[in-house]
């Protein structure tokens, strides 16, 4: 390899392992290149599955900013270059690898950590991105069904109370104006609305009887 086509790959894997949400580190011994291809098939379009040189590999980790992952860079290695869900890519890795053992999981780099071979196969356990959005999208509707239920039952309960309760304010209310007399209601306004006149008549009543009064003492003295 000329050092431009060095470069070039060297760029090409930096970039990969910058762009990555994970990569996986596999040992490709003993695979056959229609094994390789039916991984690749595996995987998927979002994992990208590159043999590299382990020298090219180390140099383009340290330029991605991207550490740990040395003591896994020995012997024939092989990076999963993972853009999608890691999980679907670790489930393509152990489903492959149980019907080709020569496949062997060395470990990963995701999310700025370093996963042992371990733990790739205990993620591949986990249930992927679209299952569980789903569930949770199920979930969701079935949260907001039962919402709908228990807040429409006591709205619709709550209406028909408050309309027999107005019914039955308006039935006794009519009641009460028809079964009143008129001569109960006559007597107890009468002397709210005849009071201020009576006061003013007996008051204009005072004021002659003195006038009188006092005009027959003036007449009495002038005789």
């Amino acid at each position: 390899m000329s050092r431009a086509d060095k470069s070039a790959t060297l760029a090409e894997v930096t970039d990969k392992f910058r762009n990555a949400a994970a990569t996986v580190l596999t040992e490709y011994r003993g695979l056959t290149v229609t094994q390789l291809k039916e991984l690749r098939r595996a995987l998927g379009p979002k994992t990208t599955y590159s043999v590299v040189k382990n020298t090219i590999s180390r140099l383009a980790a340290k330029d991605a900013g991207v550490e740990g992952l040395d003591e896994m860079l020995k012997g024939p290695s092989a990076l999963a270059f993972v853009e999608g869900d890691p999980v679907e890519t670790a489930k393509g890795l152990k489903n492959f690898a149980k019907e080709n053992p020569t496949l062997v999981i060395k470990g990963a780099y995701m999310d700025g950590k370093v996963l042992s071979a371990k733990e790739i196969l205990r993620l591949a356990d986990l249930e992927s991105r679209e299952v569980l959005l789903a569930k949770l999208a199920g979930a969701m509707n079935a949260s907001l069904t039962q919402a709908v239920y228990l807040f429409a039952a006591p709205l619709s309960q709550a209406a028909r109370a408050f309309g027999a309760l107005q019914a039955k304010a308006q039935a006794d209310s009519s009641v009460l104006a028809a079964s009143a007399p008129a001569t109960q209601t006559e007597t107890a306004e009468a002397p709210v609305a005849e009071a201020p006149e009576t006061e003013a008549a007996e008051a204009a009543e005072e004021v002659t009887t003195e006038t009188v009064t006092e005009g027959s003492a003036q007449n009495g003295e002038d005789e």
